[in-house]
């Protein structure tokens, strides 16, 4: 079956439908992995987004159910030059346009997606369509394109409730994990390092917080832009307040930045991929990183007396980590869950460790 990608900016790619045939408006954004796909489908920070895969090649590998980063998937749709019809993989247990249909993704094969990317990239990510219908209108369909917003995403991908998840082996500390959209291998790598961490919902009171007795918190990943979470910043500049040890990761380290009095803005076509350069700059290092945000904390609006920069993107410049003044604070732009190196930056969950007290 025939299907269409139209832009905002009027361009139109033809190509053959995968997954679900619904029409789908979202904004269209790119990554440059070669691998990871399914991570990246499950994970929510693509909440209300249509991902374009830059490699030509996707769905080599299958799909199966150890991977995901969440409970399902969250784009809206996907994009790809050549979708692989089986998966070469003795974990595969489908293949990835089944998981499409499956959770009503709607795609889009034998696009050039590199000419794609360079649009997006060029002229900024911005909103589409896929259609898989025979006859339409451009004009009336540049009108909902154009007029189509990501919002209400944080609440749409957070628990509803509470969830425990234990610690692997000896129980060593308790974290609380606000959900914002956080990504699954985050929560693994705490339970790892011997932590029952403690899921709650991104509207959770501050207070019911620092009423848990526990040792730390982390603000996670999550999609949109940071600066639509009022009542969010509000709690989390109480949490700030109270000097507990904090780690916060992509949209948590937006709306840290946020409640400390520093300010965020869109960046042209976001940093989504699993090869972006980032220098420590207290180490002297550069590592490969796993990253996927559209936003940044703009570098000129950190009060050093609030924060210092202690990590930047090597392609960009942007601000890709604050260590705060206050003790035991610090944050990340970039995914050190992702395993982009594979492991090179989970040093920052021993981090998070040794300000609450451990000895790694």
């Amino acid at each position: 079956m025939k299907a269409t990608l139209i832009l905002a900016n009027g361009s139109v790619f033809s190509g053959t439908s995968i997954g679900s045939t619904s029409d789908r408006i979202c904004e269209m954004v790119f990554n440059t992995s070669m691998t990871g796909y399914q991570e990246i489908l499950t994970d929510p920070s693509y909440a209300g987004q249509g991902i374009v895969m830059s490699y030509p090649l996707i769905g080599n590998y299958g799909i199966n159910s150890e991977d995901n980063e969440s409970s399902c998937p969250w784009a809206s749709a996907f994009v790809v030059r050549h979708l692989s019809p089986r998966g070469s993989n003795f974990r595969c247990e489908g293949t990835l346009d089944a998981y499409l249909k499956q959770h009503d993704i709607t795609g889009i094969e034998g696009v050039d997606t590199r000419a794609l990317t360079k649009i997006l990239r060029s002229q900024g990510s911005m909103n589409g369509m896929v259609t898989c219908a025979e006859h339409f209108n451009v004009a009336q369909a540049l009108e909902k394109i154009r007029a189509y917003r990501v919002e209400g995403t944080v609440e749409l991908v957070s628990r509803k409730e509470p969830e425990d998840c234990p610690a692997y082996g000896e129980e060593k500390y308790r974290v609380a994990m606000m959900d914002y959209g956080v990504k699954q291998n985050m929560i693994e790598c705490l339970r790892r390092r011997g932590c029952h961490v403690t899921v709650f919902p991104a509207h959770t009171p501050a207070q019911t917080i620092l009423e848990g007795g526990f040792d730390g918190v982390m603000l996670s990943n999550g999609p949109g832009d940071p600066a639509d979470n009022v009542d969010i910043i509000h709690e989390v500049r109480k949490l700030y307040d109270s000097n507990i040890p904090m780690f916060a990761v992509c949209l948590g380290h937006q709306i840290m930045a946020l409640a400390t009095g520093a300010k965020t803005g869109r960046l042209d076509y976001g940093h989504r991929g699993g090869n972006h350069p980032v220098r420590d700059i207290e180490a002297g290092r550069v590592y490969i990183t796993s990253q996927n945000h559209g936003y940044m904390v703009l570098a000129d609006s950190v009060d050093p007396a609030v924060a210092e920069i202690s990590h930047v993107n090597v392609n960009d410049g942007t601000v890709e980590g604050l260590r705060y003044k206050r003790p035991n604070c610090f944050t990340t732009q970039f995914h050190p869950e992702a395993s982009p190196g594979p492991q090179d930056t989970e040093y920052l969950f021993d981090r998070f460790i040794a300000s609450m007290g451990g000895d790694q």
